[in-house]
């Protein structure tokens, strides 16, 4: 064990609740790819206040989400478990199984003062015969939202200014930025956010058509994720006034990528890998240093408890990856599974990732990964639509439409930042094709994956992104693990 890693563990060693543990604020952006941040590369991007939280900090290139969804993926954040492990809760806007303990219940169990402020988009199913209701997870549970600003951060400050001062405190500071909407354009501030983004300016992604319309629908995302921004660098400053930042581990990261074609719901890195920021001055060796370690955004849940000093209940799956910022060379998961489930149209993706490889699998081949509605109804998946009338698309482009997909695909990461170079025939990498085969494999029974024959069926139009006629009970169908019962399998498969 390296000298950090011993520090490290000492200092968990010593804590006790209430006592020497941190405080902890989870901040989540709604719909940003990990590298539209300034501090991931992006020059366009405008993110000051973040980029020095990761200047001062750790961060994180390879932290993946196991849902690229909205409701799906902030459900396993705060379970700690693969979305089918969560019982409904794999689709959107689906109840968690009520079984299941959140971790922010078990922080306020234990003293700690909890709030939600902004986006919530998590339920609990019905209670099941014989199981007894939890105790609510938060203390305070706020919309965020004011005059002239819907973007779920309006009271973030207010809320750390008002919390009690006799207790440690955890936060689910979680935005609508960048939702789709554009609130940000509507209700937009220079004096506090500075310029709007110019569009002859922003990064256009080479499966994006590169025309005014999609420059322009490019810039008001970076927009909405500039004011995310600002009302972090607000809740710090708050936190430096307060003598509480060094002792606050900060967290920054998104729920799934942007809400773009071949982003959102995308089991490829433009999808499913997010920023992921952290900040403790008192817990953070060598800050400044980016960590390339894996990790799983069904970590975060063990981590926090971790240090917290809160026992880590048997059905969370994901592991603490505090060694990490102890040491930013540490390993703490070999391998990150993710997953693709119905998000306004029929899909059943997986994916695993293990040293700079990703491989995919796809039960529904014969299916477009267009991108979810709001995406598809956007301005740029509408050019995207011309370009291909006109037989003009290139092969980047091409794969938005591409239908049938297919049934396995392996890139890697490294070499093809975009996935756009598919290896599954190459026989050069026929022997990582079928180590990472067996991998699936082996996670798909561990913790009772299953691909039903009668899976949610499309609830939108495909090309237009308009919501079909049709009432819930015409679409919905059998959720991925339900035959298996896989709400109550709490082994975690490989690691």
């Amino acid at each position: 064990m390296s000298l950090p890693a011993r520090f490290l563990a000492c200092f968990l060693l010593s804590l006790s609740p209430l006592a020497a543990a941190p405080n902890v604020i989870l901040f989540i952006a709604d719909d940003v790819s990990w590298n539209d941040l300034g501090c991931y590369g992006n020059a366009a991007a405008r993110t000051p206040n973040i980029d020095k939280l990761a200047a001062t900090g750790r961060r994180f290139d390879e932290a993946i989400l196991v849902a690229s969804s909205c409701s799906p993926s902030r459900s396993s954040i705060i379970t700690g478990r693969y979305p089918h492990n969560n019982g409904r809760a794999s689709e959107l806007h689906q109840p968690i199984a009520a079984h299941l303990p959140w971790f922010p219940r078990l922080l306020r169990e234990a003293g700690w003062y909890t709030a939600l402020v902004g986006k919530h988009h998590m339920t609990s199913d019905k209670l099941a015969e014989g199981e007894q209701p939890q105790p609510a997870p938060f203390d305070l549970v706020d919309s965020g939202n004011a005059p002239g600003n819907k973007g779920g951060h309006a009271t973030w400050v207010k809320t750390v200014q008002e919390r009690p001062k006799d207790k440690p405190f955890f936060f689910w500071f979680a935005s609508l930025d960048a939702h789709r909407g554009w609130d940000a354009d509507k209700d937009w501030e220079e004096n506090l956010y500075g310029p709007k983004h110019d569009p002859a300016k922003v990064i256009v992604p080479p499966y994006l058509n590169d025309d005014a319309a999609t420059r322009d629908d490019l810039a008001s995302y970076h927009n909405e994720i500039t004011r995310f921004d600002y009302f972090i660098g607000r809740v710090v400053a708050e936190l430096e006034q307060q003598g509480t930042l060094d002792d606050t581990l900060i967290m920054v990261m998104a729920d799934n990528g942007r809400p773009f074609p071949r982003a959102k719901t995308r089991l490829h890195d433009s999808g499913m890998k997010t920023p992921f920021v952290v900040h403790w001055p008192k817990g953070i060796a060598k800050p400044g240093t980016a960590s390339q370690s894996l990790i799983s955004a069904i970590d975060i849940a063990p981590t926090v408890l971790s240090l917290a000093g809160v026992a880590v209940p048997p059905t969370m799956q994901g592991l603490s990856f505090a060694p990490i910022l102890a040491d930013p060379i540490a390993t703490t998961r070999k391998y990150a599974f993710s997953e693709h489930n119905w998000h306004d149209y029929e899909a059943h993706g997986r994916s695993v990732r293990s040293e700079g490889f990703l491989y995919i699998v796809n039960a529904r081949p014969q299916l477009a990964w267009q991108g979810p509605a709001d995406s598809v109804h956007s301005p740029s998946f509408q050019s995207l639509r011309a370009v291909r009338d006109s037989g003009k698309l290139t092969p980047a482009q091409a794969d938005v439409f591409l239908a049938p997909r297919p049934v396995a695909e392996l890139y890697r990461t490294d070499a093809d930042a975009l996935q756009l170079h598919n290896l599954i025939d190459d026989p050069n990498y026929a022997s990582v094709k079928a180590r990472l085969a067996k991998l699936m494999s082996e996670w798909t029974e561990t913790t009772g994956d299953s691909a039903p024959a009668e899976l949610s069926k499309d609830s939108f139009d495909r090309e237009t992104g308009d919501k079909l006629k049709l009432k819930e009970q015409d679409y919905r169908r059998t959720p991925a693990g339900w035959d298996k019962d896989a709400s109550h399998i709490n082994a975690p498969g490989p690691r």
